[in-house]
């Protein structure tokens, strides 16, 4: 044996665990536009796991809201039972709007992680709960959702108006009593309904109050827009003030010092303009409420259907 003979002692290399980790996914609806968005959430995460040492992607979530089954999130609760059994140790998710619906639900899922000792990371606003103490989360999450509810209200509010603005608005084809959607979605006059209409402002034209309409319609067996014998005054008020029946809609109508939309010729008409104008007239004439140098107030007498002229 050579005297210059060394033997050095080479322990073993310890393995590296791979962290078992699972991608959660979720979109609204299944829209084109929301798919394309799923694509690329699973796209995303799947290549930082990739890129990530000792992440090996066990499994992947995936939501679609759609219909009632929307709100169960099946793939949410199999991924909350994987970790539970151990199969998953690390969940990466886009962000937190994506995680849960709710603050609550979002710190309720973190707590239920937590308790089976997994590790959650929100990819897009970089929290990691490995890094971050539980008051901490609470109060980033918190904070995080309420910006998102404001900017999700500002965007609904945005897409209303823009749609109102191009006429492409479903709004401008509500139906409402006198009316129903044709196949297309476009308002046709139900003739069955636009009788009782019409019939209600004539009445008002010949002289009956509110009151005086009601007894007449009960009287008639003509049912009320929601199927009841017995009509309210406040049914037959907006009626007679609601200006669909002229052909004409109103969207995001705020006050008379706030911009809105104003669609005429919308749809056919069940009253002719110069008819709802004189009901319009009549009902400033009758009313119980006058403006004067004191404010408003009420009259001495109320209109009285006992005066009208038959």
């Amino acid at each position: 044996m050579s005297e210059n003979r060394r033997v050095h002692f080479i322990p073993p290399r310890p393995v590296q665990r791979e962290k078992r980790v699972g991608i959660y996914c979720r979109v609204s609806s299944n829209s084109m536009e929301q798919l394309n968005s799923l694509t690329n959430q699973v796209s995303a995460l799947t290549r930082l796991t990739a890129v990530t040492p000792n992440w090996l992607l066990v499994d992947t979530y995936i939501d679609i809201a759609s219909g009632k089954s929307g709100s169960k999130r099946i793939e949410f609760i199999r991924m909350l039972e994987d970790c539970q059994a151990k199969n998953i140790e690390i969940v990466i998710t886009k962000n937190i709007s994506r995680f849960g619906r709710d603050t609550v639900e979002v710190l309720e899922s973190l707590n239920k992680l937590k308790e089976h000792g997994v590790r959650v990371i929100f990819e897009q606003e970089g929290l990691d709960t490995a890094d971050t103490d539980s008051e901490m989360m609470i109060s980033i999450i918190e904070s995080i959702a309420q910006a998102e509810n404001e900017s999700r209200s500002e965007n609904i509010k945005w897409g209303y108006r823009r749609r109102a603005a191009q006429g492409t608005s479903k709004l401008y084809n509500r139906k409402c009593y006198g009316y129903e959607n044709d196949i297309d979605g476009e308002l046709i006059i139900k003739e069955d309904e636009a009788k009782n209409v019409r019939l209600t402002f004539e009445l008002y034209l010949r002289g009956f109050s509110i009151i005086g309409i009601k007894r007449e319609l009960e009287k008639r067996g003509i049912k009320t827009p929601t199927g009841k014998e017995n009509w309210s005054k406040r049914t037959i008020d907006v009626m007679l003030s609601n200006e669909k029946y002229i052909g004409v809609v109103r969207l995001l109508n705020a006050g008379e010092h706030q911009e809105h939309y104003v669609s005429e010729n919308n749809h056919p008409a069940i009253i002719s303009k110069e008819q709802f104008e004189a009901v319009q007239e009549e009902k400033k004439k009758r009313s119980n409420v006058v403006k004067g140098k004191n404010g408003v107030k009420r009259k001495d007498k109320k209109y009285s259907s006992k005066r009208r002229i038959d």
